[in-house]
């Protein structure tokens, strides 16, 4: 008698694949894990610089969430927020000009306008509630950047140098520079990981954020010429597609203000009223002579100081020069700030989005002796706490 001794052997299955949007879930997890120690000195030095503030303003009779929330250009963004464009207001020192509210980007006051209608908030705390929500972001982003070019270490340097930068404070006001760095430091970063359909995203956003948040189409345009020049025909589509969206956002505001102001040169006359165009830095030299030869407020001659640490800081970033996403990015920046004429003691906060220019210095203070790294932060902490308090509760210069 036979019988069949043959066996039937079942091959397992393959596990199942997690759905895209989970994988992300997980890598995020993953990234904000790695990433926590750096956010948590960002933090601490944030909160070290808001308290500084909010002691003198204490002092001098105000309240600090006027002072952080509610002054000088934050004072736009909640009027858009709570009343959509169209205001003007005429110059104190220039009677003849009136100062339009087209000269700012719409989406900071848009999320302002889409927090207030769904929580109750006023316009001022859902302000800086989103400013420092992304702060946050941005310095998240900044380690992405960081710990992908030169590891863990670095990474967690560049972040508490980008928090501890005189001008740090305006990271912590209702001002867009946080906005701005957020989704560029992400956008660079997609960048760097070929995720290009997130990076031209993220520039599109950018660009109706800021005036300067041209800069980042700028990068994700130029690597992607170049993705598309090295594979010639095949190039993604997601590449192409890249390109195409990043200046979206920019251009189109621009267009906006121009139909608006019946004229395509529209913003370019809104930010003439203002008395801002650009010169190619000729204004800021005769500045500079001036502050050279004559005398003027403090806050002006630190500005001086911290160009000249850029200055520097360029040098060092060209001689070892990070991807080309880093590079077009960081000098559409520094041309943007140093080549507009007026508004001096604004530049520093238009150079806050370029973190890509402390990279030398976070590479040499990760290589230093852990006293001389103490000591160093320690010295930028204080300057930045105090510098902070005396731009927002002292100096009488718009910033």
């Amino acid at each position: 008698m036979s019988a069949d001794t043959s066996l039937s052997i079942r091959t397992p299955e393959p596990p199942e694949k997690p759905p895209a949007y989970r994988r992300a879930a997980i890598r995020a997890r993953a990234s904000l894990r790695r990433a926590g120690p750096a956010l948590a000195l960002y933090a601490t030095v944030r909160i070290a610089g808001m308290g500084c503030v909010a002691l003198w303003a204490w002092r001098i009779g105000k309240h600090p969430r006027t002072l952080i929330g509610h002054s000088w250009d934050a004072i736009w963004y909640t009027g858009i927020a709570q009343h959509g464009y169209g205001t003007t207001r005429t110059a104190v020192d220039f009677p003849d000009r009136l100062f339009s509210d087209l000269a700012f980007f719409p989406l900071y006051p848009a999320l302002i306008r889409a927090v207030t209608s769904v929580v109750p908030l006023t316009a001022v705390t859902a302000g800086l509630l989103i400013a420092w929500a992304a702060a946050g972001l941005a310095a998240w982003g900044i380690f992405a950047v960081g710990d992908r070019l030169h590891g863990r270490r670095v990474a967690t340097v560049l972040v508490v140098l980008w928090g501890l930068l005189p001008h740090a404070i305006v990271q912590s006001m209702a001002y867009t520079e946080p906005l701005l760095t957020a989704l560029a430091a992400w956008s660079l970063y997609a960048v760097l990981t070929h995720r290009w359909l997130c990076a031209g995203t993220l520039a599109l956003l950018a660009g109706v954020s800021r005036p300067n948040g041209i800069a980042v189409a700028a990068a994700v345009c130029c690597c992607a010429a170049v993705e598309v020049w090295r594979h010639r025909t095949r190039a993604s589509w997601r590449v192409w597609a890249a390109a195409a969206l990043s200046p979206v956002g920019w251009c189109g505001f621009l267009g906006w203000v121009g139909s608006r102001r019946g004229t395509w040169h529209g913003y370019f006359g809104v930010q003439d009223d203002w008395g801002s165009h650009f010169d190619l830095g000729v204004g800021s030299l005769h500045f500079i002579r001036h502050l050279i030869t004559g005398r003027d407020a403090l806050a002006h001659y630190m500005v001086l100081a911290v160009l000249g640490a850029m200055l520097v800081f360029l040098i060092a970033f060209a001689l070892r020069p990070p991807p080309l996403a880093l590079v077009v990015y960081t000098l559409a920046l520094v041309v943007l700030a140093l080549g507009g004429t007026n508004y001096f003691a604004s530049k520093p906060r238009f150079l806050l989005p370029a973190f890509p220019l402390l990279l030398p210095a976070a590479l040499a203070m990760a290589r230093a002796r852990p006293r001389i790294a103490v000591l160093v932060g320690g010295a930028l902490a204080g300057l930045s706490c105090l510098y902070g308090t005396y731009l927002l509760a002292v100096a009488r210069v718009p910033i």
